[in-house]
């Protein structure tokens, strides 16, 4: 603490009493997406991260993974970084609302199946490996996968779609406002993502009762069964797991329901109350 002033910061800042560690580890994030470090703007951010890491009193972590990436990269003594994850708005599920207004707009037949990504910046995120998975399913034909977010490359993944033969499986729908309507007549959410520090959307598929299958690149992979984490985006296991639980009615909805109940553990509440916590020990 500064005199009687506390800073609590959820950005790179050199002298926070209380970091939150929301964005990751950026010098992970280079090398994973092979930025380069010829950009002016990326030694400025390695130079706070590193600077801010080192002075905080407390850090919280949004993931054990960004945790971890801390510890390595700078090493950082473990003691002072605390792993809370992010909480969500928990929801209510409203089916018949949901299914009865995106049949409507999207033509959706009564028995199809539905996989879901949800996510802007395509690139990173995997919607390239989420079509190439789409694109091995079983029973394509009785699947409808929708792609939600913005993309500046847009064409790309839509003519991708095309030359894999899912273009008419595939919607690209571009930014919705209603993207829990989307998660509630879902299936399965998909998220082959490279390096993701923790990922709500995660938590926002299980609350409103989907299975989720995402990578250990990502951060919220920690909440999910072993046989739902990808060992990376192209881990090509992931299409055999669909394809059986696709076709396994109980199980599907069996995962499903346990996916929503323990994402009541998330709540933004209880968020709260586990961040207080860590203040009062610094002020105290």
């Amino acid at each position: 603490m500064k005199g009687d002033k506390f800073y609590f910061s959820l950005d790179r800042i050199t002298c926070p009493d209380l970091y939150r560690a929301s964005d990751g580890v950026h010098k992970v994030f280079l090398d994973i997406e092979k930025k380069s470090k010829l950009n002016p703007l990326h030694p400025i951010y390695l130079f706070l991260e590193k600077r801010c890491l080192k002075r905080a009193s407390k850090i919280i972590a949004i993931s054990q993974m960004v945790k971890d990436n801390i510890v390595n990269t700078y090493e950082i003594d473990h003691n002072k970084i605390s792993v809370i994850y992010p909480g969500i708005e928990l929801k209510e599920i409203n089916y018949k609302k949901s299914i009865d207004k995106l049949s409507q707009e999207f033509s959706l037949t009564k028995d199809c199946q539905i996989i879901l990504y949800v996510g802007s910046g395509f690139k990173r995120k995997g919607v390239k490996e989420f079509l190439q998975i789409i694109s091995k399913l079983d029973n394509i034909h009785n699947i409808k996968a929708f792609v939600i977010g913005k993309e500046k490359n847009m064409s790309y993944y839509q003519n991708l779609a095309k030359e894999l033969c899912v273009g008419k499986q595939v919607i690209f729908t571009g930014p919705r406002e209603d993207v829990g309507d989307f998660f509630t007549i879902s299936d399965i959410f998909l998220f082959p993502t490279h390096y993701e520090p923790f990922g709500n959307v995660v938590l926002e598929a299980m609350n409103l009762s989907n299975v989720v299958f995402t990578t250990k690149q990502c951060g919220a992979s920690e909440l999910l069964d072993s046989e739902c984490i990808m060992r990376s985006p192209d881990d090509i296991s992931v299409i055999q797991k669909i394809n059986n639980l696709l076709s396994n009615s109980d199980k599907l909805e069996m995962i499903k329901e346990k996916n929503r109940f323990k994402s009541t553990q998330f709540s933004i509440e209880n968020n709260a109350a586990e961040t207080l916590k860590i203040i009062d020990e610094i002020i105290n």
